[in-house]
């Protein structure tokens, strides 16, 4: 929060009132959305709090994409990409349907991209080592940490964003300089994703936006690796605390001796690789939205449909668990 800027305008006691205001609204919002998640949480499947991110990304994605109203930047075009489209094509002006078309065309494919890689996982067999005849699968997802890593890489770019402003209000940019607020200079210039697809329309691309876009690429993957790795760590994701668990639960792999070592190898075999590749994979995906000028920046994107898909598993994980009351007494007892 910026907070408001006292005006010459605006009384000192008016401004304070205003203060009061902003931070009993924040309150306020924060308490019916707990109150909401444990609603949903009860009485619904997921996570209330995930589905009001999710709802708060898919509406940005709806208004950007389908919206009718004059654009704030430009009055003469549509909000939506799809009405500016339809607007462009009918006025003869190719720059501006291609820019729309590549909006729309980025925001899909990283959809599907994301729901496929998170559909992709890996499922180790599993018996019950005092009951015979039963057996489960234990799921480790190609994206074994979720989208924790960019969450956790946005985080630090807002950060390092925060204190390059900061120092610049001191005289010292030493972290980059801001024109607005946009980044102009230094560091937080080159973390800023820029927009090389429409740049390539309009033909205005240069080598050094081509060297900007791949040095924040890979700065997201590479920190999405660092922090992926640290997640598995400290969140108890690893292999070792994944055997333990699993033994804990009566579990052992078929074929192998009842040995929380053993088990802890074996998991370590797909753990680690799983660890990487889906770090890399998650931060790729998330700035190939930035840089390609998606309806919403990636790290969005890639949470919504991890949200949405989530609630799928657990929808169908309900429904399997009605039509088959016999597992169901079984893993209830």
């Amino acid at each position: 929060m910026g907070g408001l800027a006292p005006s010459a305008d605006l009384p000192s006691n008016v401004f304070f009132q205003l203060e009061l205001l902003m931070i009993f609204q924040l309150i306020l919002g924060g308490i019916l959305i707990m109150f909401m998640d444990e609603i949903v949480s009860k009485w619904g499947f997921g996570s209330g709090i995930s589905l009001f991110i999710a709802a708060n990304v898919s509406e940005q994605i709806f208004i950007r994409a389908l919206s009718p109203f004059p654009s704030p930047n430009n009055p003469n075009i549509a909000t939506g990409a799809i009405p500016a489209l339809v607007q462009s094509l009918a006025a003869g002006d190719p720059k501006t349907a291609g820019l729309m078309i590549a909006a729309v065309i980025a925001t899909i494919l990283v959809f599907v991209l994301a729901v496929y890689a998170q559909s992709m996982k890996v499922e180790i067999p599993l018996s019950f080592g005092l009951v015979r005849g039963y057996g489960i699968r234990w799921p480790l997802h190609f994206i074994y940490t979720s989208n924790i890593p960019v969450i956790l890489v946005a985080a630090l770019i807002a950060n390092i964003q925060l204190w390059a402003r900061l120092l610049q209000n001191y005289g010292k940019p030493l972290l980059g300089t801001f024109v607005g607020n946009t980044p102009a200079s230094g560091l937080v210039a080159w973390l800023s994703p820029p927009n090389i697809v429409s740049q390539t329309i309009i033909g205005s691309l240069r080598w050094i936006d081509i060297s900007h876009a791949l040095t924040y690429m890979l700065f997201m993957m590479a920190g999405s690796v660092l922090f992926s790795w640290f997640w598995v760590q400290t969140a108890g994701m690893d292999a070792r605390s994944q055997a333990r668990q699993i033994m804990s639960s009566g579990l052992q792999i078929p074929g192998f001796r009842k040995d929380e070592r053993i088990m802890e190898r074996l998991l370590d075999r797909y753990i680690k690789p799983l660890t990487v590749m889906g770090a890399l994979s998650i931060g790729f995906l998330a700035a190939i939205a930035d840089v390609s000028g998606a309806l919403s920046n990636g790290t969005g994107i890639l949470l919504t449909v991890m949200i949405i898909y989530r609630l799928y598993e657990e929808i169908a994980q309900q429904h399997m668990m009605d039509m088959h009351p016999a597992l169901r007494r079984f893993m209830e007892g």
